[in-house]
């Protein structure tokens, strides 16, 4: 993506001599079948080059790709990657995916597809991590194109006002460039080109040459990352440090519980223990309460007995030189709100001072219970279970909640070529069709571990029927048909 690099840090007076020639060599270079980009008649039939170079006052001068079949000139319609040259000589172009101002059409299965949305907010939330002197910002919906620019964003173009106040509706990604052109900023200025020309080629299903494959799939990762987030085990045991109380939440095979079991033997030499919530979990059981005891001749008696919070209370009492943990597996499948009680009150992690009385004395503890601050408290949370209650929000201010979501590396490291295959195409296929709501169904990398011998057996007997239980249950009745295809794949690959 040189040339188009170049063209961005040229100035708008040289527009038109350098713009054609640009967009040819980059992607001639990258992409299959592309003709000639310098010919004006515009013949290429799956998309065009229009180049406007007016530089009359008033005048926004622009380089886009566009979609086939438009007119040559005058407004056009659907997806576009725009080049937009500054109204300042020492400033950059503009580089921008926008909405033709004749409206969505021809593309308004693309531009209103979730993933298309999705694809371009990670790309922004990469580029703002990566460089300095640089800004990125994508509409959460494209196909809005009655809403104006955040008064934010429009404050970052100043130096593209013409642009910004003639385009602002339908310009839903934008990236700023850094003013001075260095090898580093080259480097990340073109792979942000790269990043979005090569979604625009994407949607328009255009093939990436062989030599640019190698290229494309490294950006393509590092933003895809943005779009699945995860957590190591080090900021988890980071956000235990400072947070005490964490949530660790993701979709069905992603390890969240195994991550915790591994944090509490690394990190706290195994000290604390594991406890399971399910719907029958109580007050009585986690905290604590009356329970029957032997009383021999005079039968059953009730005294108070302690639950798995106050049984590591006064665990880590008794050790107060050495931290503990308390794993909560499955958090969200008790009535935490009920289970907790007055409890709650404690998990405070900037007020470790805090106490409550409780309604009865229990032994060794009192009637008053305070959580010491050698205690730490992990939950894990299916966010794929629609069958249990969303914690409330005096709940989530309490904990500190990372996602933990599929992870490509893990896959490619231990699994087969058609486990690894049958992922990516899953993900994709979540990524690209799934509503933020059912995204977090997207099955985990366990699913897809293993080698080719067992590829059929984990296909037909874990993926299969989950994704047969998705669909019975209506949760990805947006796009049904395409999770009714890819179980027709895999079971034809078994």
């Amino acid at each position: 993506m040189n040339n188009l690099v170049d063209l961005v840090y040229t100035p708008k007076n040289q527009w038109d001599s350098r713009a054609r020639n640009a967009f040819d060599g980059a992607l001639k270079a990258r992409f299959l079948r592309v003709g000639d980009l310098t010919d004006r008649k515009g013949d290429e039939k799956r998309f065009q080059l229009r180049v406007n170079s007016d530089q009359n006052p008033g005048a926004v001068p622009y380089a886009a790709l566009i979609p086939p079949e438009q007119e040559l000139s005058g407004p056009y319609g659907g997806m576009s990657f725009v080049l937009f040259p500054a109204d300042e000589p020492d400033k950059p172009a503009l580089i921008a995916m926008v909405i033709g101002t004749n409206g969505l059409a021809p593309d308004e299965a693309i531009l209103g597809r979730p993933g298309h949305a999705r694809k371009c907010a990670a790309i922004a939330s990469w580029l703002n991590r990566r460089g300095s002197g640089a800004f990125a910002w994508a509409k959460s919906d494209p196909v809005r194109i009655d809403l104006p620019l955040p008064a934010a964003v429009e404050s970052q173009l100043e130096a593209w006002n013409g642009a910004s106040r003639k385009y602002g509706n339908v310009l839903y990604a934008v990236f700023v460039p850094p003013k001075d052109r260095s090898d580093v900023s080259d480097s990340f200025v073109g792979e942000a080109i790269s990043a979005f020309v090569d979604l625009f080629f994407a949607e328009r299903r255009i093939g990436l040459k062989k030599e640019a494959m190698e290229d494309a799939e490294r950006i393509r990762r590092a933003w895809l990352a943005k779009v699945l987030p995860t957590a190591d085990d080090e900021r988890v045991a980071g956000l235990l440090r400072s947070r005490r109380f964490v949530v660790i939440e993701g979709p069905p095979g992603t390890g969240k519980t195994e991550m915790a079991r591994r944090l509490k033997r690394i990190e706290y030499g195994d000290r604390g223990r594991i406890v399971q919530f399910h719907p029958g979990t109580t007050y009585e059981s986690f905290v604590g309460g009356l329970a029957p005891q032997d009383g021999g001749a005079m039968g059953f008696t009730f005294s108070a007995c302690a639950g798995h919070l106050i049984e590591a209370v006064l665990e880590a009492r008794a050790n107060p030189d050495k931290r503990f943990l308390l794993v909560i597996d499955e958090i969200n499948r008790a009535d935490l709100a009920k289970v907790l009680g007055e409890a709650i009150y404690l998990f405070e992690p900037t007020q470790p001072d805090r106490s409550v009385k409780l309604q009865y004395a229990f032994p060794e503890l009192g009637r008053e219970l305070s959580l010491p601050a050698n205690l730490d408290v992990i939950g894990t949370m299916n966010s794929a279970d629609r069958s249990i209650a969303i914690l409330d929000i005096a709940v989530r201010r309490r904990f500190a909640f990372v996602p933990l979501w599929p992870q490509i590396e893990v896959v490619e490291k231990v699994s087969g070529d058609r486990l690894r295959t049958a992922f990516h195409d899953l993900l994709m296929l979540f990524v690209d069709h799934a509503s933020d709501d059912a995204l977090p169904l997207m099955p985990g990398h366990s699913y897809f571990m293993g080698d080719d011998d067992n590829a059929n057996e984990l296909l037909e007997t874990a993926v299969r029927p989950l994704l047969e239980e998705y669909l019975a249950q209506g949760y990805v009745a947006g796009f049904a048909d395409e999770i009714r295809a890819y179980i027709d794949s895999i079971s034809q690959g078994a």
